[in-house]
């Protein structure tokens, strides 16, 4: 179990972890594209649910 927390903490020395800034950009980037998505499937749900309601 030791050895094994020894290899984890050598491998972590090797992770290039983002900056700051990066990390706070990939987030704005991450919520934006979601809530991009989540716009475009809804304005897909509400048209397809408008032609159902049409057609019934």
């Amino acid at each position: 179990m030791w050895n094994y927390f020894k290899e984890v903490r050598a491998e972590m020395r090797h992770v290039s972890w983002p900056t700051r800034q990066q990390a706070v950009v990939y987030t704005i980037v991450v919520i934006a594209v979601s809530l991009a998505v989540a716009v475009y499937l809804g304005l897909l749900d509400y048209i397809f649910g408008a032609i159902i309601q049409k057609i019934i």
